[in-house]
């Protein structure tokens, strides 16, 4: 029960913040009808339940069955079992992950299904070489420096129209269904192994992940150069409390398939494990089952809440406020937004309770998230910069990674692992729904390309905790406190870094 109890805490706390400031700003500056109101005040209600039930259900079922996976991999030694696995994990966790859906919708003149299997390959290719990490004691910081050297690469050869594109399926593909399994998965090999390096080794998955669909997509948009153009969502005219239920109603039925559809696979994967190797406990799955029933929940009143209630108020506000004469008022907003809309994404909880964890609470999840949240706002500060001013996303994301791979040079192997990690945990679906529509909104009333404008706020959010962990690490190196090793390349340093305050 006090866990429960927690966890609704969590949920209001989370959604709570965003929400007030969001209906500040209805009250006094961007007036709407009473119909959108209650549709929006539904919206939180259902955040707050859906999140509620997803943290909860992720604890006692996504969690505990991918470190059973990660546990038996990791034992069998065979490592035809473990890359194949890993393949096939990689896939059949992404491609019906919804944020990866919504993305493949908006992106011109790139049939969905073409764009989703072709993210999912690069998933499926990266976690393979994130277990190949784990198992050689590959350095993450040479691999990061590495692959994102040839994805810059192949970036200054894309059509501007699908840069932002590329880099913001790195952020929507590490979502709310394969972020938890991912994390359990890495925290289950590194627990058999039993190194003196387990808290790096728990990590970094998450980061690898997040580089393969920007590196598929890219190379992708060499072969589709058409321009395309994006259409707004449609606003629906409410005029009761009855017909906005009606609304939330009817979506439930689609998002419940999408949601379905997004478990599904890993829910396949898990029995085909437990008929041939697993083997667990009645108890045990009884106990996943009905967590995996709350997460269902749980995300389908999220998604719904987010989509429905959230990203219609997201564009009318956008557009209202630059179509004013204090349109530059959305940097700052930006920035206003960004601090507590971490807060707000379901998979950052598990992260940090991941975190927590993994570290014996040497890493504290009240800094962690700090952290976070300075650098997402930050980050959407720079979005709203880019909106306003037509700025291009190389100005931002070229030096902002370099500066994060300069940087993971000088910091303990662990924080590098888990700012990048926190990078494609981060851009969730609050981000790829609220705050991408506010920047569409915005951008369609400024008259700006929304392709070259909009998009790429995902990326920037993806690219922030990359950086602002780091620095947190680099602070650690200098104030640590000695609590447990790292293992370094080919050397021990007794680092032992802690962070409570």
């Amino acid at each position: 029960m006090p866990k429960i109890k927690d966890k609704l805490n969590e949920a209001l706390l989370s959604v709570l913040p965003l929400s007030s400031i969001i209906l500040i700003i209805l009250i006094f500056f961007v007036p709407v009808s009473s119909g959108l109101l209650i549709s929006f005040a539904i919206g939180i209600a259902a955040l707050i339940i859906g999140m509620f039930l997803f943290t909860y259900g992720a604890d006692i079922s996504t969690m505990p069955m991918g470190e059973a996976i990660g546990s038996y991999l990791s034992r069998a030694k065979k490592l035809w079992l473990i890359l194949g696995s890993g393949a096939i994990i990689g896939i059949l966790i992404t491609v019906a992950e919804p944020d990866l859906i919504v993305l493949s919708k908006l992106v011109p003149n790139i049939p969905d299904k073409t764009l989703i299997y072709t993210i999912s390959a690069g998933v499926g290719a990266f976690l393979v070489i994130s277990f190949l990490r784990t198992l050689f004691k590959l350095s993450l910081r040479w691999l990061l420096l590495g692959f994102y050297a040839i994805l810059f690469c192949i970036a200054a050869f894309v059509p501007p129209n699908f840069l932002a594109t590329a880099f913001d399926s790195g952020g929507v593909t590490t979502g709310p269904v394969s972020v938890p399994f991912i994390l359990a998965i890495g925290a289950g090999i590194a627990s058999v192994r039993g190194t003196k390096d387990k808290g790096e080794e728990s990590f970094g998955l998450v980061a690898l992940c997040s580089i393969g669909p920007i590196l598929s997509v890219l190379i992708l948009s060499l072969l589709f150069k058409g321009k395309g153009s994006y259409s707004t969502v449609a606003i629906h005219n409410i005029s009761s409390f009855s017909q906005a239920i009606g609304l939330y109603l009817h979506a439930f039925a689609d998002y419940a398939k999408e949601v379905a559809l997004a478990l599904s696979p890993i829910l396949i994967l898990f029995i085909i494990f437990q008929i041939f190797a697993l083997k667990l406990s009645m108890q045990k799955l009884l106990s996943i089952s009905l967590g995996l029933l709350f997460t269902f929940l749980g995300l389908v009143l999220f998604l719904i809440g987010a989509n429905i209630g959230f990203v219609p108020i997201g564009q009318i506000i956008g557009a209202s406020l630059v179509a004013s004469r204090l349109g530059w008022i959305i940097i700052p907003l930006g920035f206003i937004m960004g601090l507590v809309i971490v807060l707000a994404e379901p998979a950052i909880h598990v992260l940090k309770q991941e975190v927590q964890e993994v570290t014996n609470g040497a890493i504290s999840a009240r800094v962690l998230l700090i952290s976070l949240c300075i650098g997402v706002a930050i980050s959407v500060c720079l979005a709203m910069v880019r909106v306003y001013t037509g700025l291009s996303l190389w100005w931002i994301i070229l030096p902002g990674y370099c500066i994060a791979l300069i940087t993971s040079f000088f910091v303990p192997p662990i924080y590098t692992a888990i700012a990048f990690d926190s990078g494609g945990v981060a851009s969730g679906p609050m981000t790829s729904t609220f705050l991408l529509a506010f920047a569409l909104g915005a951008t369609n009333a400024l008259g700006g390309n929304v392709l070259t404008d909009a998009f790429g706020l995902v990326a920037l959010v993806a690219l922030a905790p990359l950086v602002a962990i780091q620095i947190l690490g680099l602070f650690a190196k200098k104030d640590a406190a000695r609590t447990f090793d790292y293992k370094d390349d080919n050397e021990i340093i007794d680092y032992n870094w802690r962070v409570d305050t």
